[in-house]
This record gives C-alpha cells, sequence and structure tokens, in this order.
C-alpha cells in the first residue's frame, strides 16, 4: 500500500496540523542505548516510566507490527504575550486547552481519513503519553532538528509546536532529516538558571523546572532556591532565548490556544498564593480542560509556596 505524500500533507493542514513529514520504520539501536544511558545517569528523575517498554520505543513494529511508515505532525501553539512583574508564570504550552484533548481529536479525523483514503490501512498514534521516541521520529521525519535544548526546531516555526506521531502500514516517499542549523550557539545553555542541559544535546531532566514544577511529585530541593524564575508551572527559558525563536516563530491560529478560557482570560499567570485561596473542587472546575491540571491542587500550592519562600529570604 503506497501513499501519495501531498495527499496526506494536505489532509493533514485541513485538520489543522502546521507540519507533516515521513519516515521509514528502523529498530532505534543507537537512541535506545542513549536512553538507557541517560536514565542511568539519574536523569530522569522521578519518571521511572520511561524504563518501561524499551522494546517498544526501539521499534514501534512491538506496537503495530504491520508498521512500516511513521507520519510526524506538527501543531503551532505559540502565543506572545509578556508577563507581569511579580506573577508566577505558566509555560505557553499551558496557556490554553490541554493539547491531548486536542491534538487527540484531531488524530482521530486524521486516521479516519487515512481509512477512507486507503482501505486496509492499519495506524496507532502518540501525542507524548505512549512509549514512542517522539522527537527523534520527529526530526527523522524532516519536520525539524533536535536543539541543544533537546527540543525539535523548525526553520519556519522554531520550536513552539506540538508533536504526534501516527505509524502506519502505509508506504511513502520518505522525507529527508534535516541539517542540525544549531552551529555554535549555546544560548539555551548558557541562559538555563538550574543548569539542566549539562551539555549540547543533553538534559538532566532532573533539574529541569518544568520536571521540578510539573512531573516532580515531592518537595523542590533547597539547591534551587532562588533559581526558578518564578516558574509555578512549566518553564520556555530555553526556548525564549533561542535565535530562531526570536526571529522566525509564528502566531498560532488556533482557538483551542488564544480562545480558550476567554471569560476569565488565558491561565498565563498568577497572583501569588493564589492557589491557597481556591479549594479543590475550584481548582478542578476551573483547570478541568487545562494542563495545569496535571500539577494537581496540592503541587500548585507547592510550588507557589516554593516561589513565595525564595522571596522572602531574598
Amino acid at each position: 500500500m503506497v501513499g501519495n505524500n501531498q495527499t496526506v500533507t494536505k489532509l493533514a493542514r485541513e485538520i489543522g496540523f502546521d507540519l507533516a513529514g515521513f519516515a521509514e520504520i528502523e529498530p532505534l539501536e543507537w537512541e535506545t542505548e542513549f536512553l538507557r544511558q541517560w536514565i542511568g545517569r539519574g536523569f530522569s528523575g522521578g519518571m521511572s516510566y520511561l524504563e518501561k517498554n524499551i522494546e517498544k520505543r526501539n521499534d514501534p513494529k512491538n506496537i503495530l507490527p504491520s508498521a512500516i511508515s511513521v507520519i510526524s505532525l506538527g501543531l503551532n501553539y505559540r502565543q506572545s504575550g509578556d508577563y507581569t512583574p511579580g506573577k508566577e508564570k505558566v509555560s505557553r504550552y499551558a496557556w490554553g486547552r490541554d493539547y491531548h484533548f486536542v491534538m487527540w481529536e484531531m488524530l482521530e479525523k486524521f486516521e479516519a481519513s487515512l481509512r477512507d483514503l486507503f482501505p486496509g490501512c492499519e495506524t496507532k498514534s502518540y501525542v507524548d503519553t505512549g512509549p514512542v521516541m517522539d522527537k527523534v521520529w520527529a526530526a527523522k521525519a524532516g519536520i525539524g532538528w533536535q536543539g541543544k535544548h533537546s527540543n525539535i526546531i523548525n526553520r519556519e516555526m522554531g520550536s513552539w509546536f506540538f508533536i504526534a506521531n501516527v505509524f502506519s502500514n502505509i508506504k511513502f516517499d520518505y522525507s529527508s532529516p534535516l541539517e542540525d542549523f544549531c552551529g555554535s550557539c549555546t544560548a539555551c545553555i548558557d541562559a538555563c538558571p538550574t543548569n539542566a542541559i549539562v551539555g549540547e544535546y543533553i538534559v538532566d531532566g532532573s533539574k529541569c523546572i518544568s520536571y521540578l514544577t510539573i512531573e516532580n511529585k515531592g518537595e523542590i530541593s533547597p539547591e534551587f532556591e532562588g533559581k526558578m524564575d518564578d516558574w509555578i508551572f512549566g518553564c520556555d527559558i530555553c526556548q525564549d532565548v533561542c535565535p530562531w525563536n526570536r526571529k522566525f516563530s509564528a502566531e498560532t491560529n488556533n482557538k483551542n490556544f488564544t480562545g480558550f478560557n476567554e471569560t476569565s482570560g488565558l491561565n498565563k499567570e498568577f497572583d501569588p498564593g493564589f492557589f491557597d485561596q481556591i479549594d479543590n473542587k475550584e481548582f478542578k472546575t476551573r483547570f478541568a480542560e487545562s494542563p495545569i491540571l496535571r500539577s494537581k491542587l496540592k503541587g500548585m500550592r507547592r510550588n507557589s509556596g516554593f516561589l513565595r519562600r525564595n522571596k522572602n529570604n531574598d
């Protein structure tokens, strides 16, 4: 079964995706060994789930036996806007509706259309919740290259996009991986306040502010006092300083992000102590479709409390 790249790319764009690329399925031997070493160095922190299903991360045929191709898709989420001094900041990806909900709905339409176009087509898709090396496939499919901060960068869109991968039994004319255009730039490495980017293309996840405020289930270590830069949920520093983002990133027009929660405003920043003033019911109601729900009220109170204690100790 052979697919037409232009037809599938057009379909992806009609559904709302901004980028599409195609790669041939092959075992990720080098990448799997890198992952094992990365975990062995303690860089995964408390994300023990990364140690599971290594064989599926290595070879998508262990997920979908008939798979021969991956269609890698990108969805722009960038919104402009400055933060208010003294407010506690939220990463741009969480200003709108949870991207998982958005992309799952889009992928359902995309895969249904593929089955209409190619009878007998089999697919299996992931955003970032399954045993898939999403960034690796995005780079192999040519929708960007992996920057020194580990995010995928596109020359026209920067790195402000979500990634989805669709494994299928359709053969395509495969895309060529892009050249690495980071060059000698080390802006992301130099700017990280917690020194989480320990080398070019290597991030110690256990030190990343995004990990500390979201994935981390324990207390935030005192070693990070004064280094959180008012981030209460996630962090955008390494992307903010990237020259490709500063010069070439485009604004999203997806209403799931720009028009989300219009009555109370985008959830981009909060007054210190805001989460101490609401109960769990209000939290779950307000953030029902927001990525912020992931940290739970307990986590947001922990993050805010850590930021405020740092200021009080200054």
